[in-house]
């Protein structure tokens, strides 16, 4: 009988959570996470699927109708939800198309720092006595400047285009990327199983990229998250300034820069561009919150 009772125990026994599944009940956990998971999935979907639900142009031009207010304010026009900017175009259409630049800068500036940070990082760590200390301090020479005013001076001197926007701004979210990378890559070094690994023959690219580098990706990937809420800022900034995308392209920072001269008169050709630059990098920031959480190994809860 109590075998019989030991072998139902045993079969009842739950299964402990897979590591995909605690991830997700502590990602869950986190409501601002889902919440801003859920506007950035939101705005991804509205910038791919532009062409399709964009009422006009973006770039066409309404003789007469230029800078009508929102359709909820008087004077407004149905065919314009949003109204028009000062050349007459539908401000919906280019905040629609804008946001297919916004996002496609930002999160091509992070992928080139995360790919050129985490080169550099891990061949610094491996080789800390001169080739480290050299990154190093153009590492920190680089943080020691202001991100903006960095990325004005690289943007004036590069010229004013997308391509020239994604890599300035690349350049500016780097040095972070390299400090975390060399960081945690010192750290993985000093352990056992690379000693090991080295024991056996591993080569000097295996031993980075695939004996140490799975185990920093956790505190880089939310990093990332960071980096692409900061990269949409930036892309903003340079735009406003008039350093980034040019008119009559539809971008966030360009459309805010465009309108700062009618700030006072028609707030509407302002208040749109930047409340779409705003969420989207509340809704990366929020999701990298719940991404840090859930990546945290401390945080978890496992039953």
């Amino acid at each position: 009988m109590s075998t019989n009772q030991a072998t139902v125990s045993t079969i009842q026994r739950p299964k402990p959570p897979t590591q995909w599944q605690l991830f997700y009940r502590t990602f869950c956990a986190n409501k601002g996470a889902v919440l801003g998971l859920m506007v950035l999935v939101a705005m991804i979907v509205l910038a791919l699927a532009a062409p399709i639900i964009a009422p006009h142009d973006p770039y066409e031009l309404f003789t007469g109708k230029e800078q009508l207010p929102p359709m909820f304010m008087e004077g407004g026009n149905k065919a314009f939800p949003f109204g028009t900017d000062d050349a007459g175009r539908d401000t919906l259409s280019r905040l629609l198309y804008g946001a297919r630049y916004s996002l496609f800068i930002g999160l091509c500036a992070t992928i080139l720092s995360m790919l050129g940070g985490i080169s550099l990082g891990l061949s610094a760590a491996f080789w800390a006595k001169r080739w480290g200390k050299a990154v190093m301090l153009v590492n920190d020479i680089l943080m020691s400047y202001p991100s903006l005013l960095l990325a004005i001076i690289i943007a004036a001197i590069l010229g004013p285009s997308m391509t020239n926007t994604i890599i300035t701004i690349a350049l500016v979210c780097l040095p972070p990327f390299i400090r975390l990378t060399r960081a945690t890559a010192m750290v993985e070094l000093q352990r056992d199983y690379v000693t090991a690994a080295r024991v056996m023959g591993a080569g000097t690219p295996r031993l980075l990229f695939i004996t140490v580098l799975p185990n920093c990706l956790a505190p880089l990937i939310v990093q990332a998250t960071m980096i692409f809420s900061a990269a949409i800022l930036e892309a903003g900034a340079i735009g406003f300034l008039g350093f980034g995308v040019q008119p009559p392209d539809a971008e966030w920072g360009a459309m805010l820069g465009t309108a700062r001269q009618y700030i006072q008169s028609n707030v509407w050709l302002a208040i749109f561009p930047g409340t779409a630059i705003f969420l989207s990098a509340l809704a990366v920031n929020l999701t990298g919150d719940g991404l840090r959480d859930a990546l945290d190994p401390k945080l978890k809860q496992v039953s």
